[in-house]
């Protein structure tokens, strides 16, 4: 009896052992691996053109953007809390976002750069946060100098309480002080212009983030023209990147970006956009016809073998003619 329990302890340190030596070599391997792509980020937002990333979701999500031929992903909050159907308030867990994050970094070899809301909590919770995007091998994380739990930028009339700016500073340089690798981009996105304020404040914040280690500035509007941009980025002069987010002033030519010295645009939530029209679209007809003819017929649906290729299933295939036997 006493032998079997040995053998049986034995058997539970040997199993732990190798499960966290496992897990060690995939860390290691994420951030090696994160290494690359963060080293590409920093390329795009320090670049002298003018650079797009694209909102994904998932795996599934993150994989079109890359082959459509995008260079960046960004990891949007907003979109990434709508397909777990719950609100862009923190419902859900930064354990939950994570695991997302995990998924979409082994399913694409471009630099993902995550919407990390307010950091979840003070700087503490914000490097822990780091940390754990690092050993996944996601190249970034934006931080906005809101209050938790955030409150998505785009709703009407929603009080915006801005954070504390020397609080969300220091915030800043405890992300950047805790990096393991230091190609890992740290973005202050400044909520001023959301909050009411006025071009004064969104200056004075940025200077005091870009101070404080910001690897880029990400300026936020929800007006329906671009003139706090523009004002923005002439008062600037280019101390540091920058990057917007156009959703709501999309009708402004890119070239005026351009002109401007915008550093990065992100396209930020319209894949999710599309995959609810889509799927509304789809599921309305479906119930209405009682019948797959109409959708198939008009081609309002890939193929199943299309949904298998973005799941890389031909490498599936192969492995098991090797591995399995005949």
């Amino acid at each position: 009896m006493a032998k079997n329990l040995t053998s049986r302890a034995a058997n539970i340190i040997w199993k732990h052992v190798s499960d966290k030596s496992a897990r060690l070599s995939q860390c290691r391997y994420y951030t090696a691996h994160g290494a690359k792509k963060s080293a590409a980020l920093k390329k795009m937002l320090t670049s002298s053109n003018l650079e797009y990333i694209m909102e994904a979701h998932n795996g599934l999500s993150a994989r079109i953007v890359e082959e459509a031929g995008f260079q960046g992903i960004w990891a949007s909050g907003l979109a990434m809390s709508a397909q777990m159907g719950v609100r862009d308030s923190n419902e859900a867990s930064w354990t939950q976002v994570v695991d997302i994050l995990e998924f979409m970094s082994e399913a694409t070899e471009i630099p993902i750069l995550v919407d990390a809301d307010t950091g979840y909590g003070n700087f503490n919770n914000a490097r822990r946060l780091v940390g754990k995007l690092e050993e996944r091998g996601v190249a970034g994380a934006c931080f906005e100098d809101k209050l938790f739990p955030k409150t998505n930028s785009l709703h009407d009339d929603r009080h915006q309480p801005l954070a504390d700016m020397e609080e969300f500073a220091l915030k800043i340089k405890a992300c950047k002080d805790s990096l393991r690798d230091p190609n890992f981009c740290i973005v202050a996105r400044v909520e001023a212009f959301i909050a009411g304020w006025e071009l004064e404040e969104a200056l004075k914040r940025s200077e005091a983030y870009s101070n404080a280690g910001a690897d880029a500035i990400l300026m936020h509007s929800k007006k329906s023209d671009p003139s706090e941009i523009e004002a923005f980025m002439k008062a600037w002069n280019h101390k540091t990147p920058v990057v917007i987010v156009p959703t709501k002033y999309y009708t402004t030519p890119t070239q005026q970006f351009k002109d401007w010295g915008v550093s990065m645009v992100i396209w930020a939530n319209h894949n999710i956009r599309t995959s609810v029209k889509a799927m509304q679209d789809v599921t309305a007809q479906i119930y209405k016809e009682q019948s797959l003819i109409g959708i198939e017929k008009e081609k309002k649906v890939v193929p199943v073998k299309e949904i298998f290729r973005l799941q890389n299933d031909h490498e599936l295939v192969q492995a098991e003619n090797k591995y399995l036997p005949k």
